[in-house]
């Protein structure tokens, strides 16, 4: 086989891998068969300079001709990009997550600092220990977060911190903040977080836990995955708060709500279910 050279989302430059892609494929869901057949295909079609992002589409076109929940996990990086366009729906997200791993949690809170007071997306507690969690989202595929955001909320940690000391609050020290987004990281960001004690949480960051393994083991995909729903219905489910698809898969009043018709909405509530079916609760 050629050996052809594609261009990711980023720019940079690497050799097609078809062992890469057949398990992304099969992480999907796909059968080992299936799996071989979709990237046998592409793997013929590959030139030189081809995008990721035109094999990727390549690979969902086929996937959906099969079963749309196959489709629908893979489209799981590209459908948490959906989460938009602010930011709020992944903060929602991300909270289910943390609460499908025994996290307390509550979003949208004011916390005082020494100067100024600050929002913080999320603040999540387990074992009494209390964490806050800040969001940066992102809908541009390849863009990754630099140092200049771990710097600043750092900043705004240690004006909470601060105030707590002043005014000798017992019992309620936040033990560690956060940085979570859905893309990568720089290598500066990393580094700065390390050292001042951060915990970085992004789409493939850490190796060990990171958001798309956290994903895979809780089972919870959004509602932005589904393939049977267009992105005006989509949105209309997000400006609604429901995020998860779970959340759609036996909720007919609610599909009809946001005017779906009476005729698609087996193959949604299907689709839904069958992308929600390894949930362990």
């Amino acid at each position: 086989m050629q050996h052809s050279i594609i261009t990711k989302a980023n720019g940079d430059k690497v050799e097609f891998n078809i062992d890469k892609l057949l398990a992304s494929l099969k992480k999907s869901g796909a059968s080992k068969n299936d799996a071989l057949t979709i990237a046998t295909e592409i793997a013929n079609s590959i030139h030189d300079d081809m995008t990721t992002k035109e094999i990727y589409k390549k690979a969902f076109k086929l996937l959906k001709r099969g079963e749309p929940s196959h489709a629908a996990r893979y489209h799981l990086k590209k459908g948490i990009m959906e989460l938009g366009p602010s930011g709020f729906p992944f903060e929602k997200y991300l909270s289910e997550i943390l609460k499908y791993e025994g996290y307390i949690v509550k979003t949208n809170q004011i916390v005082e600092g020494a100067c100024v007071n600050h929002e913080i997306d999320i603040i999540a507690e387990k074992d009494n220990n209390y964490f806050i969690i800040e969001c940066k989202y992102h809908n541009q595929n390849g863009y990754k977060c630099n140092v200049k955001t771990p710097l600043y909320i750092h900043s705004r940690f240690n004006d909470i911190e601060k105030q707590r000391e002043q005014n000798k609050i017992k019992n309620s020290k936040f033990h560690q903040v956060w940085v979570a987004t859905n893309t990568q990281f720089t290598v500066d960001a990393i580094t700065y977080g390390t050292c001042s004690g951060m915990y970085l949480l992004g789409w493939n960051y850490p190796k060990s836990n990171s958001l798309k393994q956290r994903i895979d083991a809780s089972g919870l995909h959004p509602v932005t995955c589904l393939t049977t729903l267009t992105r005006s219905e989509k949105q209309r489910l997000l400006d609604k708060l429901i995020v998860l698809s779970r959340d759609i898969s036996n909720n007919t009043a609610l599909l009809i709500n946001i005017g779906i018709s009476d005729s698609r909405i087996p193959k949604i509530i299907a689709e839904a279910g069958a992308l929600s079916n390894n949930l362990k609760f």
